[in-house]
């Protein structure tokens, strides 16, 4: 992968960004995205935001092999510090982290946010969490994919700030658009899952330690939303 050639993974995320958007990539390790989003004349402008040092570097490095300086800026920064206000930001990214970390840079920073950007997320894992936090904050999800890469299921979110929305347990937990699309590709990642889950919970049967009964009931409840999901 480079900034010629992304991963399939985000390939997607590529696709959700708008054109012409001015985009805050966060945790952009090579900037490869935004790299490439702007040598395909897709965005206008972007911010590379990473808070280690070896891939700010890196992206540092892409940018300026590239010769994007003028439109792309590389910023040290911890999570959406890397955004100022005169940078116009209207997308933000932010790909490759456990879903419970992109919820605390959201809610750490909230007040880097104006309410008018567009969040595309790629979450390894964590995606429930991730959700009730856009439900509590008022955000709605526009958009969600699931895509198989190098034996991994990757889901991407994008959702908007629209005011008050109400999801149910099983939509935060399979997400509100994948359960209306039920595409090929979540049908089978929830296929797997359930094999996962039904092979934990009879792990915890033959356990010789007592597992807490609420860990029982939790898996217990997802394998009864996914064999109702599947039926």
């Amino acid at each position: 992968m480079n900034e010629q050639t992304l991963s399939m993974r985000l390939e997607r995320v590529a696709a959700y960004v708008p054109v012409g958007a001015r985009l805050a990539d966060i945790g952009s390790d090579h900037a490869y995205l935004p790299v490439a989003l702007v040598l395909r004349g897709a965005i206008e402008a972007a911010v590379a935001g990473e808070v280690a040092l070896t891939p700010f570097h890196a992206a540092r490095r892409s940018v300026r092999e590239n010769e994007l300086d003028d439109q792309i800026t590389v910023r040290l920064a911890n999570g959406l510090a890397a955004i100022e206000p005169g940078d116009g930001i209207t997308a933000i990214s932010l790909c490759g982290m456990g879903g419970e970390t992109i919820r605390d840079i959201l809610d750490s920073d909230k007040a880097c946010l104006s309410g008018q950007e567009l969040l595309i997320m790629q979450p390894n894992g964590g995606e429930q969490p991730l959700r009730q936090w856009l439900m509590d904050n008022g955000y709605r999800i526009l958009c969600e994919e699931v895509l198989r890469e190098n034996r991994f299921d990757y889901e991407i979110i994008v959702a908007e700030r629209s005011g008050p929305v109400l999801y149910s347990d099983e939509e935060l937990y399979f997400g509100p658009v994948l359960m209306q699309a039920r595409s090929p590709a979540f049908l089978a990642k929830w296929q797997r899952m359930l094999h996962s889950r039904q092979k934990t919970l009879a792990d915890f049967a033959r356990a010789r330690q007592v597992v807490p009964e609420a860990k029982v009931q939790e898996i217990a409840q997802q394998v009864q939303w996914i064999s109702e999901l599947l039926a």
